[in-house]
């Protein structure tokens, strides 16, 4: 044991490695407790997994950039049959592939005397509905990383840990295709009555945050909680808002208001008091991230105990956060404390605004407009962005990305459940629901230009202090969707995004286009909707 006697003593920890990893079998270990930051620094230092940066933030590169979605298994047995939505994301392996390679794992981590690095911590700051989570990891980082990202447990709290679930991260750990059953030498797989993870083959830290909200995400909805790929934050009067969004939309970037206080960024569950944040921390998307638009989430690049990920240094240790040459998902994890303005409980009333984000590259959706309680169900089941040329290899033209619940990877119940505990929540609490599109304006994108975050701000600003409740309305005709006629500091062309194109002709082709990209994707959700939310789907003849 690499901890002394009398850390132990002060934590509350307990004194045999036997106790912590006995249930996994591994004894050869030399195992690390709850180590301080200062200590995984050490550790990660002498290890050669990363450097200091400027100003004091651990800076490590990953021989994966992103999460491994294809290579994520759920095992099948009497407890997931049923109860699992199969196929997209949602792929079956069986018990018997599950335990050979845990085996496999174990030999691993007993062999060569290795280092374990274990972090005992809470996913979730709703004591009635948090998991204790342990994670037993082979990278001193991914260790600072948990630590980071999920809830510290108090000295008391440590001395009666009992873990409700196992993560175990060996990327060293690499698997045989051919002989271990699974996609490739990387693996994710997720046992829910053995209530385990295993992860192997990526030093992406990004998969240990999403496997347990994957865990959550499956549990959490029988308790009548709802579970949610969201940031969110409250006003000064403590009203709530929730923005929902994927990669690019703004989701990190408009939750960190400075006049707003920050309940977290990322996931978050619905109970019947209120929402509560499922992390301790941040892991925001740094690349090209401006000084003077987000200081907060800029300050922590700069900061000791921050995880920087692939982020390109310069030669004196600066991080050019403007490279991207190793990927453009380049990230900060921190501790939410590192922002100034936070709900230090982590939870917060009912919220009175639920904001959809979506980056429209096509430049069709309208900027902000109010959704009927169908529209938000459809357009919670679409999670529509799109990605722009050259975000990835091949894309030459934009191309839409339904991603259903604005998390498609992380559900692993069929995501009509999550749309119907969503819309009985939005109904109990009167809560207002928006669509606001920080894509294109004025034509798509080549042609148009990507929407002013001054005025983005401005209209959100408006809609969650109730200035757009006296306003006029109009429709628009593809996608019935409501749009204020006024917003006080946008320009009026701004608001209607057919005025904002010079060929109006032009806007309705794509508009049309579009709408049948919408349609064609609901095909797979039409048996499992109401009638009210298939006729709020948007008509490609502008009959609405």
């Amino acid at each position: 044991m690499s901890l002394t006697s009398a850390r132990q003593e002060a934590t509350g920890l307990p004194d045999a490695p036997s106790t912590i990893l006995n249930e996994l079998g591994i004894q050869s270990a030399t195992l690390h407790l709850q180590p301080s930051v200062t200590e995984l620094y050490e550790a990660a230092l002498r290890r050669g997994e990363g450097r200091i940066a400027a100003g004091g933030p651990l800076a490590v590169r990953t021989n994966k950039t992103g999460r491994s979605p294809k290579d994520r298994f759920i095992v099948e047995d009497d407890l997931t049959r049923d109860a699992v939505w199969w196929g997209g994301f949602n792929t079956p392996i069986s018990p018997v592939v599950f335990d050979r390679l845990l085996d496999k794992m174990t030999a691993y981590a007993n062999a060569d005397g290795k280092e374990l690095f274990v972090q005992q911590l809470f996913a979730g700051t709703d004591p009635a509905h948090r998991l204790g989570v342990r994670f037993v990891q082979e990278m001193a980082y991914h260790s600072l990383f948990v630590r980071n990202m999920f809830v510290r447990p108090s000295a008391e709290e440590l001395a009666d840990f009992a873990p409700d679930w196992t993560v175990l991260n060996l990327p060293g750990f690499r698997a045989d295709p051919v002989q271990d059953g699974v996609r490739s030498d990387t693996f994710i797989l997720v046992n829910f009555s053995r209530k385990m993870v295993l992860i192997g083959g990526t030093e992406y830290a990004g998969e240990n945050k999403k496997a347990i909200f994957g865990v959550l995400n499956f549990l959490l909805p029988e308790r009548g909680v709802m579970p949610m790929h969201c940031s969110a934050n409250v006003g000064p009067e403590g009203d709530v808002a929730l923005f929902f969004g994927l990669s690019g939309t703004g989701k990190t970037t408009l939750s960190a208001d400075p006049a707003r206080a920050l309940i977290g960024d990322d996931e978050h569950g619905w109970t019947d008091d209120g929402v509560f944040n499922f992390e301790g921390g941040c892991y925001a998307k740094v690349i090209g991230l401006n000084a003077e638009a987000e200081p907060d989430i800029y300050r922590t690049t700069h900061t000791f105990g921050t995880v920087l990920e692939n982020v390109v240094l310069g030669s004196d240790g600066t991080p050019d956060l403007n490279d991207g040459s190793l990927t453009e998902n380049t990230r900060s994890a921190y501790p939410i404390h590192q922002i100034g303005n936070i709900v230090e409980a982590g939870r917060a009333g009912h919220p009175r605004n639920i904001v959809f984000l979506t980056a429209d590259a096509y430049g069709v959706l309208p900027p902000i407009s109010r959704l009927t309680p169908e529209q938000t169900m459809y357009f919670f089941l679409s999670g529509f962005t799109a990605k722009i040329p050259g975000t990835e290899d091949g894309i030459t033209e934009p191309q839409p990305t339904f991603s259903t619940c604005f998390g498609a990877p992380f559900m692993p119940r069929h995501p009509g459940e999550y749309a119907r505990l969503l819309a009985q929540k939005v109904a109990a609490s009167g809560a207002r629901v928006w669509l606001v599109n920080t894509g294109w304006t004025g034509g798509m994108y080549g042609q148009g230009k990507r929407m002013s975050i001054r005025h983005t701000r401005a209209m959100l600003n408006a809609a969650l202090s109730g200035g757009l409740d006296g306003v006029t309305f109009e429709r628009d005709p593809h996608f019935d969707l409501e749009i204020p006629a006024e917003v006080p500091g946008v320009p009026d062309g701004v608001l209607n995004p057919r005025h904002a194109w010079a060929d109006a002709a032009a806007y309705d082709a794509v508009a049309r286009k579009l709408a049948r990209m919408f349609r064609e994707n609901f095909k797979r959700f039409e048996s499992g909707v109401d009638a009210g939310v298939t006729a709020s789907m948007p008509d490609p003849d502008g009959q609405n």
